[in-house]
């Protein structure tokens, strides 16, 4: 029942229709005893898209609810982010330094959701990076700890709001006190706390906690008496409507869930004639033991199968990140609305949960009592990361419908088909009574955010320093004398050397060890003190990375996986395969590899230089010249080239960013970072190669991400991203930033159509030394690479012949202060090649001897009928207006 207070106060005020369900447009199954929704930030209710009225926070509602925060000088205030979303409840936010507390005035109803609404915009002059905090209720159960919004964007180019669902019981007559408290790590320059919205709606009794005599698998103990008990909170991290479209909140069953998509977010992949939409019949509750509630009839009323006619065999499969460590609930819901299937044993099939044999014989009709009836089955399932290592916080839960095996012939089944109609997957509280988990990135503090170190602390570094360079010298002559005794008995007995080669071969007989070193982890141990973090150079989503030196002299770059992870094994045995195989001066060289037990280490030519990415900013190494950076980006897309077509197989990197390219002791650059490559499309009908998107954000070409089909010139879209972050010396993305420029690519493709000034882009350190031609011919280069349509792209080897021209431009610059001589242009009309693009159309001309050495050429562009630019035989003459396609 509701509260009475709450009942009489809102009759006082004859607001009843503010804070209880305001009827949608659809029928609800459940009305909630308890429904408060609070506009944080706001001076003034508002009515939400869901159909109810959301209470600002900064008007008295003492008898709903209090705002408490301590006195201090950080007072919270109600604030509006930069940039706005359509929902007005992200147009106003409460933020603070300080803890605040929401006061819930006493809730009769038990249980109840809490749901939180995160905007993770700038507010007036507070960085979203900065956002970090732990939100706890009651001061005994954990929500969030170390929470970052911003972190929790799937895509960064659009802010979008962030919801975190939750489940909790309330005891009988107790408040509901929600605190967020900021992680105040750095006084000089302090974190924040801030939210936009919060819900809380009570559920029927017995929706997700478990009835007394309830009961369903646990899959990891092989054991059929689990039970979500009163004294558990959780934590809603998917709910997913399979086969169709998102159900928004107020088309729930009264509880405003939001039911999303499974496709392209989840499903693996969408088969032809997976989707199954309703048959235009009704959902029958009348024989249901499930309450009408428990999911909304458009959940049911479509589905994923196989399809009837598919000869393919596959499984179905969905995806989850989740994170380790935490107990899982999976609720699966079915509905047989298919008028094939009949009776009990029409549709047979196989239920796997990550990866575990969740139903032998799954049967709808069988488990609900006929078609069209709803029912759902509950699995529970422990996430633990591979080799029980803690330290890996994100892991994939893995939901697979399988087609019953020929070998099962004593079970009959009419249909060899499967179906599944919604997936739910809920957090289970651990017993720190607590949900907290991982942010899906790692956090990077604001530069602003790192610590100045104390005259007393600088000293005490210094000695440090002194001390470890020391012994580190120390190590290196002993390291040097040891090898060279080594080496004279090995040239005084070759049979040694043999036998301690067949030693290394044997360590991992399923890797190359014949194309490259095999080292020892003793060997890897020695080159890097045992790992000690002062070799640390780089830290990735492979692990750190060290420099070492092999057998005392021989400096290397060494890449380790995180021990005992399994999800880096896919990209340790890509990379020895491909770079085992593959040398070019521009490809970073593999040295050799480690393959010990848990350990899985790469050792590659140490890059003397660092990252291309590091000259450019974000570091305080002095910045690059124009000439420098034009070689450079000469040397990776010769490098790229040669991957494309110098290898026996064509080679997509897949991964293609300024941090991927690594400069030597001379400035020449070598692309790194295999891990992500896959073989290109082979023979003459294959243009692309589906595959599950991977890349980095930022870089990724829109067409790959869009329709998962991988090409040579996805790589091409990347680099061009690159040629502009050396172009204008900031990130492709920069979230901090207002939101026209957020991201570097829509931002200078908007003032190039626009005809703005693109030179304001432009990074100040070389402005001065970029004439307007060159401008001109590197912009018309980039809008070619950043073409919606792969097809309209230029190829690497139009680009490496587009970079030597611009380069030859520079030099013929600076041997003239007055323009092109005739002889000149002469030498450009002898050098002007011939190109077809793939769409037929004359694009670009490109001629090589050698991947590493290559002809000049002379690329030029134009403007297409459409109005993007094209490559014509005319020398960069007029910039075009590019448009979408």
């Amino acid at each position: 029942m509701a509260n009475p207070v709450n009942k009489r106060f809102y009759t006082k005020i004859n607001l009843l229709s503010l804070f209880f369900l305001s009827y949608p447009l659809v029928a609800n199954s459940y009305n909630p005893d308890y429904n408060i929704a609070i506009s944080c930030g706001s001076l003034k209710n508002t009515s939400g898209l869901d159909h109810r009225i959301w209470v600002g926070d900064s008007i008295d509602n003492s008898k709903i609810f209090s705002f408490i925060e301590p006195k201090t000088k950080n007072l919270s205030f109600n604030t509006k982010p930069i940039s706005t979303y359509t929902n007005i409840l992200y147009t106003t936010a409460r933020v603070s330094h300080s803890n605040f507390t929401y006061s819930i005035s006493t809730i009769t109803t038990s249980p109840v959701f809490i749901r939180l609404h995160f905007y993770p915009s700038s507010y007036q002059n507070f960085d979203p990076s900065n956002a970090l905090f732990s939100v706890q209720v009651n001061n005994n159960l954990t929500l969030l700890k170390n929470f970052n919004p911003l972190l929790w964007l799937d895509h960064v180019d659009d802010v979008t709001p962030i919801i975190k669902e939750y489940c909790i019981q309330i005891k009988p007559n107790e408040k509901l006190n929600i605190t967020f408290i900021p992680n105040n790590i750095n006084h000089s320059n302090p974190c924040y706390a801030f939210v936009n919205g919060i819900e809380v709606v009570s559920m029927p009794q017995f929706l997700y906690y478990s009835a007394p005599d309830y009961h369903f698998n646990y899959l990891t103990l092989n054991s059929n008496e689990y039970q979500i008990h009163s004294d558990s909170a959780l934590e809603m991290v998917y709910r997913v409507n399979v086969g169709q479209n998102q159900v928004p909140t107020n088309q729930d069953t009264g509880m405003f869930r939001n039911w999303e998509a499974d496709y392209p977010l989840y499903l693996e992949k969408q088969y032809p004639q997976s989707l199954s939409s309703d048959f235009g019949e009704r959902v029958n509750y009348s024989l249901n033991t499930n309450p009408n509630y428990t999911a909304p009839e458009d959940v049911y009323r479509t589905s994923r199968s196989y399809g009837m006619d598919s000869t393919e065999d596959y499984n179905v499969t969905w995806n989850f990140e989740v994170d380790s460590t935490f107990t899982y609930m999976v609720r699966l819901h079915f509905c047989e609305y298919d008028y094939h299937i009949r009776i009990a044993g029409d549709r047979v099939f196989q239920i796997f949960i990550n990866d575990t044999l969740a139903e032998e014989t799954a049967d709808v009709i069988l488990w609900a009592g006929g078609r069209l009836i709803p029912v759902h089955k509950d699995y529970a399932v422990s996430m633990y990361s591979q080799e029980g290592n803690s330290k890996i916080e994100r892991v994939n839960l893995s939901i697979k419908l399988q087609r019953l095996p020929k070998s099962m012939s004593y079970v009959f089944t009419n249909y060899h088909e499967v179906i599944l109609n919604g997936i739910e997957i809920f957090k289970i509280s651990d017993t720190n009574y607590s949900l907290a988990g991982s942010n899906r990135k790692s956090i990077i503090l604001n530069p602003k955010q790192q610590f100045l170190p104390s005259e007393k602390s600088k000293k005490s570094i210094l000695v440090v320093v002194v001390v470890v360079v020391s012994c580190f010298l120390l190590a290196s002559v002993i390291g040097m004398i040891v090898f060279v005794r080594r080496r004279r008995r090995f040239e005084s007995h070759p049979e040694m050397e043999e036998s301690t080669r067949r030693i290394k071969k044997e360590g991992s007989s399923t890797l190359p060890s014949h194309l490259c070193r095999y080292f020892t982890i003793a060997e890897i141990k020695a080159a890097t003190n045992n790992f000690d973090e002062i070799f640390i150079i780089g830290v990735g989503g492979f692990g750190n990375v060290y420099k070492g030196y092999i057998d005392g002299v021989t400096p290397v770059a060494i890449k380790r996986l995180k021990p005992g992870s399994q999800q880096g094994v896919n990209e340790f045995m890509n990379e020895i395969e491909l770079l085992s195989q593959l040398r070019h001066i521009h490809l970073v060289s593999l040295i050799g590899y480690c393959n010990d037990g848990v350990e899985m280490i790469l050792v590659y030519d140490f890059m003397q230089r660092g990252t291309l990415r590091e000259y450019l900013y974000g570091s305080d190494n002095e910045r690059l010249t124009w000439k420098q950076r034009l070689e450079i980006l000469l040397g990776a897309a010769r490098g790229l080239h040669y991957l494309h077509t110098g290898a026996k197989h064509s080679i997509i990197h897949r991964d293609v960013k300024s941090t991927n390219i690594l400069l030597d002791e001379k400035w020449v650059a070598k692309v790194s970072d295999f891990g992500l490559s896959k073989a290109g499309p082979t023979g003459m009908a294959m243009t692309h190669v589906s595959t599950v998107v991977k890349g980095s954000i930022g870089y990724l070409d829109p067409e790959y991400y869009l329709r998962q089909r991988l090409t040579l010139k996805s790589d091409v879209y990347s680099f061009g991203v690159v040629l502009l972050e050396v172009l204008c010396a900031r990130p492709p993305l920069v979230r901090s930033s207002e939101k026209k420029k957020a991201s570097l690519v829509i931002w200078f493709q908007r003032c190039y159509k626009q005809g703005l000034i693109v030179e304001e882009l432009v990074d100040p350190f070389i402005k001065d030394s970029i004439t307007s031609e060159s401008l001109k011919c590197y912009c018309q280069m980039v809008l070619s690479c950043l073409h919606d349509d792969g097809n309209q792209r230029m190829s690497m080897s139009d680009v490496v012949g587009a970079l030597e021209f611009a380069l030859q431009l520079v030099t013929t610059e600076e041997d003239s202060k007055f323009g092109w001589t005739k002889e000149k242009e002469k030498s450009e009309q002898r050098l002007l090649p011939h190109f077809t693009s793939e769409d037929g159309s004359d694009v670009f001309t490109s001629s090589s001897d050698d991947y590493g050495s290559q002809t000049s050429k002379v690329s030029t562009i134009s403007t297409s009928t459409e109005g993007q630019p094209m490559l014509s035989a005319t020398v960069f003459s007029e910039i075009g207006n590019p448009k979408a396609r």
